[in-house]
């Protein structure tokens, strides 16, 4: 397996996923069309368990069709960055012993078997890397596979997802157009404060008033207007914090090693960060 990939399971347990808004039916919808799909949103809001979670529903899920759940790997998941090449997401010839032999990337498998490929972070890869599924995104539905000089069509179940943040994109790192109309996207964002408390006190076991507690610090986070500091801080690390928080750390300390230290360097932030806890966590 390509370093890129990241192992998955066989997903026969539902991840836990709370919907926001329509994104779950616009998903089922696209798949039903195999129409390609874009998740647009800030980092750890939720872009990667979204698609675990729609995995498990469309393969092992009520429904499923005994085609999709003879998938044994589902999902093929794939964390893009700078030196991911054509070659890690198709595949490659190694020698094992004395005989050359070809090894499937995670791309080819999931175009093989009828998988869900996501591509977290797309805008992170080599062009090269980005140009190779554009045959894949539209009626041919096809991957090229040049060092074995072969053509794959792609399984009827198979599915391409990418996701990137726009809030980091830049001149030398965004989609091109050329790629970007090539997928329906779909926005996210970081909950509401009583879904966001809600997903807190699930992923942590934490008590709810601590959990909308937490809630209301990153909703507070967020409206800092900042400079370097435009993003707020992810539900990912308040679910951090709640977990230091039930394994008995301090609800103040566990916002600061969780919270302030981790999202900036920038010791005026850290500041206002940390005046904000110790206004909501007074009595802890």
């Amino acid at each position: 397996m390509s370093s890129a990939a990241i192992p998955e399971s066989a997903i026969d347990a539902a991840p836990y996923y709370l919907p926001v808004g329509d994104e779950v039916e616009i998903f089922l919808s696209a798949y039903e069309q195999r129409l390609p799909v874009l998740l647009k949103g800030p980092t750890g809001c939720g872009k990667t368990r979204f698609v675990e979670y729609m995995t498990w529903r469309l393969f092992r899920g009520e429904g499923a069709s005994e085609a999709r759940r003879a998938v044994t790997t589902p999902l093929q998941t794939v964390a893009c960055h700078e030196d991911l090449s054509a070659t890690d997401l198709v595949g490659r010839f190694l020698l094992q012993g004395e005989e050359t032999v070809w090894q499937d990337g995670p791309l080819s498998r999931s175009v093989k078997e009828g998988a869900i490929c996501y591509l977290d972070e797309i805008v992170e890869a080599r062009k090269d890397s980005t140009v190779l599924i554009h045959s894949l995104t539209d009626h041919r539905r096809i991957l090229p596979v040049e060092k074995q000089g072969l053509i794959l069509e792609a399984h009827e179940g198979f599915l391409l997802v990418i996701s990137y943040n726009p809030g980091y994109q830049n001149v030398l790192k965004d989609l091109k157009p050329s790629t970007r109309q090539r997928f329906i996207a779909i926005d996210f964002d970081y909950p509401g404060e009583e879904k966001e408390a809600e997903v807190i006190a699930h992923e942590s076991g934490v008590e709810t008033g601590i959990a909308r507690s937490l809630a209301l610090l990153g909703a507070k986070i967020r409206n800092l207007k900042h400079h370097g500091f435009d993003e707020g801080v992810s539900t990912r690390l308040l679910v951090y914090a709640a977990q230091l928080i039930v394994s008995g750390v301090g609800a103040v300390r566990s916002c600061d090693v969780a919270i302030s230290r981790a999202v900036s360097d920038d010791p005026e932030v850290s500041r206002a960060i940390s005046e904000l806890v110790s206004t909501l966590f007074a009595d802890e």
